[in-house]
């Protein structure tokens, strides 16, 4: 079985938040960072299952090579989140060629995550499903609203995307998509699904865990009676520590601790 990577740096500690959290390792070659990455992306698939994030062949994930930028590694078509492992993982170049792996790509992926990675350079990765609550909130016509800490993260960093022309498969779509998306770290689209991006695979996949959560608890709130919103002034300072980099990286290893735990196998090659 397959043993998780070690860093061959030391930590970084107290960081930004005030609170003494590690930051994100760093690796000595690019081989050790792309192994690092598809570990961690393997197990946000995974987590993907385990939390009932799955919708058929719908949702992906993916993840920026560390060495060839015009490529990233994303979950391959036909594949369950609960069955993936890492020797399933495919790579994919800018003309949705698949370089490495034995599987096929799916269109979708290909077409809104190339768009994103191309478009957006701080987004080295980005995580999209069609979750019951997104959904929900999508149909709606409705972004979160500042009424918890946690939807302060999203606070002046999310989209709606209206457009709906049938499933994403071409690469006009997806480049609207990236275009809607900016800099901000998600996007709801409307009948269709999230998406949420970050400077890391670790940030992204925390980010649409935290998105989907939220828009649970709003939809509960409105279901029961006008939840009261937070000021600008309480929003702004809620999301500058809820909604931090920092944070959401390492909220991530929870998971990560978490589903080693459960399912080591994932990290067969």
């Amino acid at each position: 079985m397959t043993t998780v990577d070690e860093p061959r740096a030391e930590f970084l500690a107290d960081t930004a938040t005030g609170l003494p959290i590690p930051g994100e390792p760093v690796f000595a070659t690019a081989e050790e960072t792309r192994r690092h990455r598809k570990q961690r992306l393997t197990a946000a698939l995974r987590l993907f299952g385990k939390y009932g994030f799955g919708e058929g062949i719908s949702g992906h994930i993916s993840v920026r090579d560390p060495e060839h930028q015009d490529r990233f590694w994303v979950n391959p078509f036909g594949v369950s989140f609960k069955h993936v492992k890492m020797s399933d993982l495919i790579c994919v170049d800018a003309s949705g060629r698949v370089v490495h792996g034995r599987h096929r790509v799916n269109p979708s992926a290909f077409v809104i995550h190339s768009q994103i990675h191309e478009l957006q350079p701080g987004a080295a990765a980005a995580a999209h499903g069609h979750t019951a609550h997104s959904r929900a909130l999508g149909a709606l016509g409705r972004l979160l609203e500042p009424i918890d800490q946690e939807s302060c993260a999203f606070y002046g960093r999310q989209v709606m995307y209206d457009d709906y022309e049938g499933p994403s498969t071409s690469l006009a779509q997806g480049r609207d998509i990236a275009e809607k998306l900016g800099d901000n770290r998600a996007i709801l689209l409307r009948h269709h699904g999230l998406i949420t991006v970050g400077g890391s695979l670790d940030e992204a996949v925390h980010w649409f865990f935290t998105y989907d959560s939220c828009a649970q608890v709003q939809l509960l709130a409105y279901a029961a009676g006008t939840p009261k919103t937070f000021s600008h002034e309480q929003a702004t300072a809620a999301g500058e520590g809820f909604g931090n980099e920092q944070l959401g990286w390492f909220s991530f290893q929870l998971l990560w601790d978490e589903i080693v735990a459960e399912q080591p196998d994932f990290l067969d090659e």
